[in-house]
């Protein structure tokens, strides 16, 4: 027996435990870096507003970027002009700045300004917000190519700020000038998927009559469930231990398919 005291104790090593641990951590690393957003630091450079990429995404309060920072400004008078420049990277859109976008068909939207009423264009090609309801002048197919982004009026000119900074819709080709960024304030953060099944959800009973119908197999068509006591299911859930615990109870009742 002298040789066993050679032989250093310690905790039972399994082969491929420890590679097994380090697969798990890299695997719960990928998913948090794939549930993270790229648009995060954009959002975040610009008060929490991040710049739409595709015409799905624009819906709700957003904002038309026409320079960097800089903001189409929605006055009294029903103009429009290019509101100041946003020093501070944490600062949002003023209220005046902030729009309703309205998703009209797959090609068109509305924009409601925070006056209530829409923008559209009027005959001298100036942007104007005085329309109280949308007709075919307030519509605005926002037009996608190569990852830039230009809006073209109902006049067939894309929407542009002229040298006297007010927002005109006059040129019918989309230059630098007409480029711009819509950009919205809806949550990046994804939320994860439920994937609770839908009988382990609500109370004990409930989840153990579930269970029960689940797999019972009904000779005499009548429902077996076990009424003993039920205090144990709740401490068996808290400690992931709730399925073995109803697999017990429902082998009691003889019923159970999976039960002998």
């Amino acid at each position: 027996m002298s040789e066993y005291n050679f032989v250093k104790g310690g905790k039972l090593k399994l082969k491929g435990t420890t590679s097994d641990r380090k697969s798990k951590k890299h695997k719960k690393k990928r998913k948090r870096e794939e549930e993270k957003d790229e648009r995060l630091p954009d959002a975040e450079s610009h008060g929490g507003w991040w710049a739409i990429r595709n015409f799905d995404e624009i819906t709700g309060d957003v904002v038309i970027e026409m320079a960097p920072n800089s903001f189409i400004f929605a006055q009294d008078t029903g103009m429009f002009t290019l509101g100041a420049p946003h020093t501070n990277s944490q600062e949002g859109p003023a209220p005046p700045e902030q729009l309703t976008a309205i998703r009209l068909s797959d090609t068109k939207i509305a924009l409601k300004t925070g006056f209530d009423k829409y923008i559209s264009v009027d005959y001298e090609k100036r942007v104007i917000g005085r329309s109280d309801a949308i007709g075919p002048r307030e519509q605005w197919e926002p037009v996608f190519e190569d990852g830039k982004l230009a809006l073209m009026g109902c006049n067939s000119c894309f929407m542009s700020c002229n040298e006297q900074d007010d927002i005109v819709a006059s040129s019918s080709t989309a230059g630098p000038a007409e480029m711009m960024k819509i950009r919205s304030c809806a949550p990046l953060i994804k939320k994860k998927k439920d994937t609770t099944p839908a009988e382990d959800k609500g109370d004990i009973s409930t989840c153990e009559v579930s269970y029960v119908k689940k797999f019972q197999s009904f000779q005499d068509h009548r429902l077996r469930v076990n009424e003993t006591e039920r205090g144990g299911l709740t401490k068996a859930r808290t400690t992931g231990k709730l399925h073995e615990a109803l697999l017990d109870r429902r082998e009691k009742m003889k019923a159970d398919r999976y039960c002998k």
